[in-house]
């Protein structure tokens, strides 16, 4: 039967697959449950739509009172200029990466699923961070029930296989095969303002998709590194784009920072407030696109409310401007904010 979506719930579809915050997710979860037409073509939407509200509710609550204490956390706050997630079939190195890359304290081990929860951390990139998580390996005789909560809030990921593994293209097809199943899928394309997204391709709201970015682990390890890599995209199909990489040797790792920051779009934005100087340190950060109002709502979330107007100074032009809160920003732009 024809799911016969109006417009309403339509609406209330696609600003949940752009929500961040997960109270905004819960607020456009219910909306979308509101307006679902009810009958027996949306049942199946309709049960999807519960079981999020009462997953995303339950992570909103805590721990329930008197329970026991949970183990660690699945899902991991964002922080920073983007959540990229690290993700690899067992023994791939990711683990390895991810301590070269954010300086973790994640185990790392010549054996298989050492790690076995997602590990935060912190990339840095000039004066912005990129959070990684590493997460579990992927591997059918290790099935992982939460991998896709896990990605909720990611904006991309990074795809680490191995290629020392005679086994590597199985591998990876397991790996795809198996977030498939999940409701997540990779996708080499990194177009202009999206990051972890629910797809209106994919007709399901629930669907995950993530820009991402092959790293060739190993790199010190592999003889004639293109030609592997050309044969492995071959056998496997995967487009993703690829850099090569080592975390022994630190080849390549240094270009994984402007890589993302080029590729996610990422906007920094400084602030100053009335007759003080200008704050140089850490910049917001918001995507190609942004506008004053969103680096308003980052400062404080009273501040969008009450914005009158913001004062602007941009490089390369002389002076300073008065725009309003739908003025969109540039890479290095001043602001500060009237309220």
């Amino acid at each position: 039967m024809p799911a016969n979506l109006t417009p309403e719930y339509k609406a209330a579809e696609g600003a949940f697959r752009q929500a961040r915050d997960p109270r905004e997710r819960l607020q456009w979860l219910r909306e979308m449950l509101r307006t679902v037409p009810k009958h027996k073509g949306t049942n199946r939407l309709q049960a999807d739509i519960k079981t999020r509200i009462k997953q995303l509710t339950e992570e909103l609550a805590g721990p329930r009172k008197g329970a026991a204490h949970g183990g660690p956390a699945i899902s991991i706050p964002p922080e920073g200029a983007a959540q990229v997630a690290l993700i690899g079939p067992p023994n791939s190195g990711k683990s390895a990466l991810h301590v070269k890359l954010t300086g973790s304290n994640a185990q790392v081990g010549p054996y298989p699923f050492t790690t076995q929860y997602p590990q935060p951390g912190m990339l840095p990139f000039e004066d912005v961070f990129f959070q990684l998580v590493d997460l579990p390996p992927i591997a059918p005789e290790h099935p992982i029930p939460w991998i896709g909560n896990a990605l909720e809030r990611a904006d991309a990921s990074l795809l680490v296989p191995d290629l020392t593994s005679p086994s590597c293209v199985n591998q990876v097809s397991d790996l795809l095969e198996y977030l498939g199943r999940k409701r997540v899928h990779l996708t080499s394309s990194w177009p202009s303002n999206t990051g972890g997204i629910r797809s209106p391709q994919l007709d399901d709201p629930f669907a995950l998709l993530l820009p991402t970015l092959m790293l060739v682990n190993k790199a010190d390890m592999v003889a004639g590194m293109a030609d592997e890599v050309a044969v492995f995209r071959e056998l496997s199909g995967v487009e993703y784009p690829e850099l090569p990489v080592s975390a022994e040797t630190g080849e390549g790792l240094d270009a994984i920072g402007p890589w993302l920051f080029r590729k996610l779009e990422i906007i920094r934005v400084y602030t100053k407030a009335p007759g003080r100087p200008a704050d140089q340190g850490r910049p917001f950060t918001v995507r190609h696109g942004g506008t004053v109002d969103d680096v308003a709502r980052l400062v404080h979330k009273d501040f969008s409310q009450s914005l009158k107007f913001a004062k602007l100074w941009r490089k390369g032009h002389t002076g300073v401007q008065q725009v309003g809160r739908h003025h969109p920003v540039e890479d290095g732009d001043l602001l500060e904010l009237h309220t």
